[in-house]
C-alpha cells in the first residue's frame, strides 16, 4: 500500500504570499483569477480585472489581512488553496441571481478551491474544507455556505475549470444540506458550525 503524503494545512498570512504565488503560477490559478472573481465590486467586469490587476488587488488584501484562506502543503510544497470569509466579502455572489439569499449578513462562504493538478483526487480538498470549518468554528457559531456544481444528468464528467467551487456530492457527503436546488449548474449548500470548545485555563 502506498504511503499517504504528509498533508498539512495552514491559514493564510502575508508571509505565506510566496507559497500562494507559487501555487497559483503565472496565470493566477484559473485564467488570471488570483482569487478575485467573487470579490469584483459592482460596476466592474471580471474581464477587465483578471491578470496582473487581479494579482495586485489580491496581494493588497493579503497584506492587509483582509483575505482569509487556507493553504495545503505536502513536504513543504503548496498543493492546494481554499478561500473563505463573510459572504459579504464576495459581492459577486449577490449579483448571481441563482445564488442570492436573504440572510447574507449572517453567513460565511467558502466560494472556491484550487488544487494543483498533480494532487487532485488525493484528499486535498477534504483537508482544506475541514480546516476552513475549524477556523470558522473558533470564531463562534455560524452557517457556512458553498456553491458546488451539480453533476450533469447521466453521470457525465465535470470539467476542472467548472469545479473550482467544488461538486455537490463532495459537500453532501460532508454534512451539507442543499438549500437551493437547481436543474443544473451551481447549487447553494449550507452547514451549521458550532463554536469550538474553549480550552480551560490550567488550575493555579
Amino acid at each position: 500500500m502506498a504511503q499517504q503524503p504528509d498533508l498539512q494545512t495552514v491559514e493564510l498570512t502575508p508571509e505565506l504570499w510566496p507559497a500562494l504565488e507559487q501555487l497559483f503560477g503565472r496565470n493566477g490559478a484559473c485564467g488570471g483569477c488570483w482569487c478575485m472573481f467573487w470579490r469584483i465590486p459592482k460596476g466592474e467586469r471580471y474581464a477587465d480585472v483578471k491578470g496582473p490587476e487581479a494579482k495586485r488587488r489580491f496581494k493588497a488584501l493579503v497584506d492587509a489581512g483582509e483575505a482569509k484562506g487556507v493553504l495545503a502543503f505536502v513536504d513543504g510544497e503548496p498543493v492546494g488553496w481554499a478561500t473563505y470569509g463573510p459572504r459579504r466579502a464576495f459581492p459577486s455572489l449577490d449579483r448571481a441571481p441563482s445564488l442570492k439569499c436573504d440572510d447574507a449578513d449572517a453567513v460565511a462562504s467558502v466560494p472556491c478551491f484550487f488544487i494543483h493538478r498533480n494532487w487532485r483526487g488525493q484528499g486535498v480538498a477534504t483537508a482544506l474544507l475541514a480546516a476552513v470549518e475549524a477556523a470558522l468554528s473558533r470564531e463562534g457559531p455560524t452557517t457556512l455556505e458553498a456553491y458546488p456544481v451539480k453533476p450533469p444528468a447521466g453521470g457525465g464528467r465535470i470539467s476542472n475549470g467548472s469545479a473550482y467551487t467544488g461538486t455537490l456530492p463532495f459537500f453532501l457527503k460532508r454534512g451539507y444540506t442543499l438549500v437551493a436546488d437547481r436543474p443544473a449548474g451551481r447549487q447553494r449548500v449550507r452547514k451549521p458550525l458550532k463554536a469550538a470548545p474553549r480550552k480551560r485555563a490550567p488550575k493555579a
